[in-house]
Order: structure tokens, then C-alpha cells, then sequence
């Protein structure tokens, strides 16, 4: 069920509005996490999450730090802030408790999402700072079940305006509006140009910057694969899954057939 429909123009409604027409056909493989999501699926968790957390008293521009260790756990956790009239602060995947926890103090952040291998420095970190709040993207002590918030009684999402509305509140301080995130997924499409048929590679790990997000963003946009990798066996995964562009650490970024 959808709780509500995205405001025209916000990044919910440009990155997922062809996503139930799209329905399972996979939009983010997370082989690192272990997690496959269909467009449809991947839509329906952002705003069904979203109004969960809606309905535990989130408010509009608050904002909630992202630290998790996958880039589909960053898709799913950003998208879900930001549909909710949040301000997500991505934070490296690597940072250890006490930077997290400066940087959880530096913009104010009152909950955290985060994921089980990384809850105990996020619980260490929450103990630091004014986070009340954790939740996990999947089970682990002393951490609020994200798919808990999904079983909560669906509420309509704020009505956002995306040119003054911020989405993300980076490491090096900017704040991006929706506006400024659709323009950076522009701008990397310029480089890319991205259809369906491609299927983006990536080894990036999450970090405290906007061009991650962006990517994976523009990908599910176009309706193409993302597959999201920690390492292993690439030269076997590139074959696998006929990877077409490939995005690595620091970002970089090539088209490869």
C-alpha cells in the first residue's frame, strides 16, 4: 500500500516514479548485504518506512545520520529520511565510534540508521551525542528493527518543495536540496548517459559525500540494474551480470561496454 504519493519534483517522485510500473523487475542488488530489491519492492519499503517514522514523531528537516556499510543500505536509509521531509547526514561506512559521534554532535542529529555490523559503534556513538533513536537494518542489540517500521498503520508524508526543501547534509557541511541532488544525478548522466539496459557496477563504499547516492539514484531512475559490491570475485561479477558501467572507490566512474 502506498501511504501517499511523492511530491512532483522531490527526488522520491523523479528516482521512483516509474517504479511500480516497473514492479519486480530488480532494481538494486546488494551483494554484500544479501539483499535484492525489485523497483516495486524498493519503493514501497522507502515510503512505507518512511511513514513510519512519520508516525514516531519525525518532524520535517530533522535531521538523522546514515552510517551504514553497504550502498544498498545507504539507498534504502537516505530515500527513507528523505521522503519522510528529512535531512539525511551520510557518514563514512569506516568512521569509528567517536568520529561518528562528533559528527552526529556537529549537525545535531537526534536518531541514526545504521547497520548490524556497525550497531556497536553506533550505540557507542548514540551514548556521545543527542541520538535517542537507532535503527538497524536488520537485527542487533540495543537497536530499533527498521522493519518495524513498516508495520505501522501507513500516514500521508509531508508535501515538499523541492527547490527549498534539503535532502542531505554532507560531511564537508553543504546542505543539498532535492533540487541540488536531481541536478547532480544530471550531471553524472551527462557523463554516463544511462538507459535500461545498463547494468552499474559499484565497489564504492559509503561515505560522507553526495556522488554515491547520486549515482545509484540516476540508475534506478532510468530503470537500469544496480549492483552493489564489497569485493571478492569482480572479474566474475562484471561477466555474471554483463555490467556495462563501473563505479569504484574515490569515484570513479567508466562506461566498460
Amino acid at each position: 500500500m502506498r501511504p501517499t504519493a511523492p511530491a512532483t519534483g522531490t527526488v522520491i517522485h523523479e528516482v521512483f516514479r516509474r517504479a511500480y510500473e516497473r514492479g519486480d523487475r530488480p532494481a538494486l542488488v546488494d551483494l554484500r548485504g544479501g539483499h535484492v530489491y525489485g523497483y516495486r519492492r524498493l519503493v514501497t519499503e522507502v515510503t512505507r518506512a518512511a511513514s513510519g517514522l512519520v508516525r514516531r514523531g519525525a518532524r520535517r528537516d530533522q535531521v538523522v545520520g546514515v552510517h551504514v556499510s553497504t550502498a544498498g543500505a545507504q539507498t534504502l536509509a537516505v530515500h527513507t529520511v528523505v521522503a519522510a521531509g528529512g535531512v539525511a547526514a551520510p557518514v563514512e561506512a569506516g568512521a569509528g565510534a567517536y568520529e561518528l559521534a562528533e559528527r552526529l554532535r556537529e549537525c545535531d542529529a537526534r536518531a541514526l540508521i545504521t547497520t548490524p555490523d556497525l550497531a556497536e559503534s553506533a550505540i557507542q556513538a548514540a551514548e556521545l551525542s543527542r541520538v535517542r533513536q537507532i535503527y538497524s537494518l536488520g537485527r542487533a542489540l540495543d537497536t530499533i528493527d527498521f522493519r518495524c517500521l513498516l508495520t505501522l498503520e501507513p500516514t500521508a508524508l509531508p508535501a515538499l518543495d523541492a527547490a527549498s526543501q534539503p535532502a542531505l547534509l554532507l560531511a564537508d557541511g553543504r546542505r543539498l536540496s532535492h533540487a541540488g541532488l536531481l541536478a547532480r544525478m544530471a550531471e553524472l548522466d551527462v557523463r554516463l548517459h544511462l538507459a535500461e539496459s545498463d547494468v552499474v557496477l559499484t565497489t564504492w563504499r559509503p561515505d560522507g559525500g553526495c556522488d554515491l547516492l547520486a549515482l545509484v539514484a540516476l540508475g534506478v531512475s532510468k530503470g537500469a540494474l544496480v549492483v552493489a559490491a564489497g569485493g571478492g570475485d569482480l572479474a566474475g561479477t562484471r561477466h555474471d551480470f554483463g555490467v556495462t558501467v563501473l563505479a569504484g572507490p574515490g569515484g570513479t566512474m567508466e562506461r566498460v561496454a
